[in-house]
């Protein structure tokens, strides 16, 4: 048997582990278009930082593809799948045969229409290539405009802050973090980092860039020497779409993670997904998701059988020692706790928790994400007491005793 994976991060990681510990013989083949070691893509701020070095960024040991009987084309860009004569054709001419093949593909960085763009260098921040890229620029009398104030631009800011003179980000939004926190919640990010000098444009952007400056929509002039867009992201959906399987923003796949092509599987970033929380298929470009998207394509795809169907979003990231943890879907009635810089607030109905955000209240947070990932009905639980502390005695004395039960 010959399996093909596109991708060498934690989709496609997880599924070869899983193929080689069904399939002990079969060939398995890695193509990745970067040049490394498979890594931690959330670590790359903080080799920025300085709290990890490149060995430590590793996301498996450096024997792991030997150990695994795994052959690796780096720096190899696929082209073209063709799914009736299983072929994944590669830049530069050659191809791969496959009999079982997974396309973890990912995302790509998002980069808006702004006039100037194409005479003003700029740097993304997705990659390990990115963060060393925009490493050699920085030094302490550098000014950074950073467009974009989600996950991946206010990461990059925690990377270089203390590296450079002054970080400036703006973003459309009326705040930061739009898709993960209500105002209040981001209004407490933002505070702490502000500490560390960044200066926010919110509800704005740019409208003209030249060398050294920008010019905002609302009339501010931002001086830059550096420029990092972290606008959003893109699905890497071509291959599948193009060989005339079924995507939407994302590939789509049935809950084995096969796409509508036979034999060919997709997992990860490039995928969407159907989160029980809300009941409709969206992207959950999300690492948790990520890995169990992957196993599950790699069991199939060695002849097991395994089913993946209880994605929900969720977001586990920290900014200067502060933590933020949000999950599921933001619908329904409220309950909040504001406490100085803690904040929680669960989101519920009748029936079921539909999600929270914790800020700094990182203790227990697993038994919301098990009440949410389970859909939990909330008569199993006391339910006024899970709000204000989470733990095991909350629940019904036969659910606590089915708990025990497994760990025995």
């Amino acid at each position: 048997m010959e399996y093909v994976i596109i991708g060498n991060s934690t989709a496609g990681i997880a599924a070869a582990e899983r193929i080689r510990a069904i399939d002990k013989q079969g060939k398995i083949t890695i193509l990745s278009d970067e040049a490394y070691h498979t890594y931690g893509r959330p670590l790359i701020s903080y080799y920025l930082l300085g709290k990890t070095d490149a060995e430590r960024m590793k996301y498996r040991p450096a024997d792991f593809y030997e150990k695994n009987n795994i052959k690796t084309l780096f720096s190899v860009h696929a082209e073209r799948i063709d799914a009736e004569k299983k072929q994944v054709y590669l830049q530069g001419g050659k191809s791969l045969k496959y009999d079982k093949l997974l396309v973890a593909t990912g995302s790509r960085p998002f980069v808006p229409p702004m006039a100037g763009l194409d005479k003003v260098p700029y740097f993304t921040f997705m990659t390990y290539a990115d963060a060393l890229a925009l490493e050699k620029q920085l030094s302490p009398e550098k000014r950074v405009l950073i467009v974009g104030a989600g996950l991946i631009g206010l990461k990059c800011l925690e990377g270089i802050a203390d590296r450079v003179k002054s970080v400036a980000v703006v973003d459309m939004a009326k705040q930061i973090l739009p898709s993960i926190l209500d105002e209040y919640g981001a209004s407490l990010v933002q505070k702490q980092l502000e500490k560390h000098g960044a200066e926010f444009y919110l509800s704005d952007s740019v409208s003209s860039l030249e060398k050294g400056s920008a010019l905002l929509k609302s009339g501010a002039r931002v001086p830059f020497d550096i420029l990092v867009v972290a606008a959003g992201v893109r699905p890497n959906v071509e291959l599948v779409r193009d060989a005339g399987g079924k995507t939407e923003r994302g590939i789509l796949t049935d809950d084995r993670q096969e796409t509508s092509l036979k034999d060919v599987y997709a997992a990860g970033d490039c995928t969407e997904s159907f989160d029980i929380t809300c009941d409709r298929s969206r992207i959950l470009a999300l690492l948790p998701n990520a890995q169990f998207q992957g196993a599950c394509a790699g069991v199939n795809m060695a002849g097991g059988e395994a089913h993946f169907t209880n994605a929900i979003p969720m977001n586990a990231i920290g900014f200067f020692g502060s933590h933020v943890l949000t999950a599921g879907s933001y619908c329904g009635d409220t309950y909040e706790e504001k406490k100085g810089d803690t904040y929680k607030k669960l989101f519920f109905d009748g029936e079921k928790l539909n999600g929270f955000i914790l800020i700094d209240l990182p203790e227990r947070a697993g038994i919301y994400t098990s009440l949410l990932r389970n859909r939990t009905p909330l008569s199993q639980v006391d339910f006024e007491a899970m709000k204000k502390d989470p733990g095991l005695m909350a629940f019904s004395a036969a659910y606590r005793e089915q708990k025990l039960a497994r760990r025995v």
